[in-house]
């Protein structure tokens, strides 16, 4: 008899592990991880894996777990990966980095994915752009214009493969525009189109002729007015009071010079730009300053280095950051959400408040709402 019991609390006993395992099993949040753990992007990856589990330390919650997979930033790598974690049960993944690397995950249509690029245009439709992107930093540099009550902006955007992304941009902000100009990034190029957009030439001509003018006049002051007009470049009303610069890094740099050279100072007109992350090689270009740009939070950014920095011994890059935000953002919305609807999720409107900053959702985009920044004298002050 006692054998009989024995048996019968084994199997008891057996059948409420596994039944309980399956039970904690359905109730986890599994979240897929694609970043590139091997190749030439391997540390970026590797970087990303990290700061997502500081994201779940930090959660603290049981009912979460990870499961990283390899994209090797190749898009066919991406997709077999992609396809693994969802013979897993995983719907919901952070990833891919890449746009490119997106290109064929409309194939598993029950997963959805939140790429961390920036890019949105013709992404697959359970792909989910997380990035900084186009819209967002609009967003952020309208409200700018609006409260400097400015009137005429000009936008200088390359001739480069985001410009597309920069009009949805433009639409969906509804930022008002004076004109928009495409310019060539090659330097000879760029300064004749800058030299157009000015009309350089006209207002050149306008100080030659003034000067021309007051020699052959009969002006008392003549030798001082001309003497002022000398220290002069230009003569003549620009007709616009702000530039929004579209580029990055040297190229920035370029346009900025070439504007400078076209006698458009910033300390007359406004001179605007897009993320840069806060490059401080800015911080020395004074002849181009001030200069204004949207971008994250930087005092959370610079927790978060810290803290990345105390447990990795390694500086993190920007994108560590977003993914540390995102799993917060997972985890917000599981708590207010069934995330095996997560399709109906991203649908609905909701806001999260990151590191980053506050992610605006609804209708299967995010947009982010950025800080605004002020580079002037050297340093970096924040405006909003």
């Amino acid at each position: 008899m006692n054998k009989i019991f024995r048996i019968l609390f084994l199997l008891i006993f057996n059948f409420f592990i596994i039944y309980g395992h399956c039970l904690s099993e359905e109730n986890k949040i599994k979240i897929g991880l694609l970043v590139p753990l091997s190749g030439d992007n391997a540390e970026l990856g590797k970087q990303i894996v990290k700061a997502t589990r500081m994201a779940l330390k930090e959660i603290n919650s049981s009912n979460i777990e990870i499961y990283p997979k390899d994209t090797r930033s190749d898009p066919n790598k991406t997709l077999r990966s992609a396809t693994e974690l969802s013979y897993m049960g995983v719907n919901l993944v952070i990833g891919p980095i890449f746009y490119d690397n997106a290109a064929y995950l409309d194939e598993i249509s029950n997963v959805t994915f939140l790429s961390l690029t920036n890019k949105t245009l013709e992404l697959p439709k359970n792909v989910i752009s997380t990035g900084i992107n186009s819209t967002s930093q609009l967003n952020t540099i309208k409200k700018f214009i609006k409260l400097n009550k400015i009137k005429k902006t000009i936008f200088l955007i390359p001739n480069l493969n985001y410009d597309l992304e920069i009009k949805k941009g433009i639409k969906n902000s509804k930022i008002k525009i004076f004109k928009e100009h495409y310019y060539d990034i090659e330097p000879t190029k760029l300064t004749k189109q800058i030299e157009n957009i000015t009309n350089y030439k006209t207002r050149k001509q306008n100080l030659f002729d003034e000067i021309t003018r007051l020699e052959n006049s009969e002006d008392p002051n003549k030798e001082k007015k001309i003497e002022n007009l000398k220290k002069k470049y230009t003569i003549g009303e620009l007709n616009f009071d702000s530039v929004i610069v579209a580029d990055f890094d040297e190229s920035l740099k370029s346009v900025v010079t070439s504007l400078l050279y076209t006698d458009v100072s910033p300390n007359n007109k406004y001179f605007i730009t897009f993320n840069q992350w806060f490059d401080e090689s800015l911080l020395n270009e004074t002849s181009s300053q001030p200069i204004y740009y949207p971008s994250i939070n930087k005092k959370n950014l610079e927790k978060f280095e810290n803290k990345f920095f105390s447990v990795f011994k390694e500086n993190p890059n920007h994108l560590s950051l977003l993914s540390y935000d995102l799993v917060g953002l997972i985890y917000y919305l599981s708590l207010k959400n069934d995330l095996s609807e997560i399709k109906k999720v991203f649908k609905s409107k909701n806001s999260f408040k990151g590191k980053i900053g506050i992610f605006d959702i609804e209708n299967n985009e995010i947009n982010h709402r950025l800080n605004f920044y002020k580079v002037e004298n050297g340093s970096l002050k924040e405006i909003f």
